[in-house]
C-alpha cells in the first residue's frame, strides 16, 4: 500500500493557522539544513551573480549583510561607549 505524502508548500502558500505543522514538516537534521543552505546560495547566485548584465547589487547585498550582522554581534560592546560620558 502506498504511503501518503504530503504536497510540499512554500512559507508564502501556508497560512497562519498552519505555520507550527508546516514547521515541523522541515527536515532538521544536519543534512536538511546543509541543503536548505545549499539552495538559497544557488538560488542568491543565479539571480544576482550569475547574469548576463550584473551589477553591484549582488555583492552589496552580501556587504551590506556582513556590516548588519557584525553590528549585531557586537551591540553589547557599542551600547557601553555610547553611554560613558567623557569630560
Amino acid at each position: 500500500m502506498a504511503s501518503v505524502v504530503p504536497v510540499e508548500k512554500k512559507l508564502m502558500d501556508v497560512k497562519l493557522g498552519e505555520l507550527p505543522s508546516w514547521i515541523l514538516m522541515r527536515d532538521f537534521t544536519p543534512k536538511g539544513i546543509a541543503g536548505a543552505f545549499q539552495r538559497g546560495y544557488y538560488r542568491y547566485y543565479n539571480k544576482y551573480i550569475n547574469v548576463k548584465r550584473g551589477g553591484v547589487a549582488g555583492i552589496s547585498m552580501v556587504l551590506a549583510a556582513y556590516v548588519l550582522f557584525n553590528y549585531c554581534r557586537c551591540y553589547k560592546e557599542l551600547k557601553h561607549e555610547r553611554l560613558r560620558k567623557y569630560h
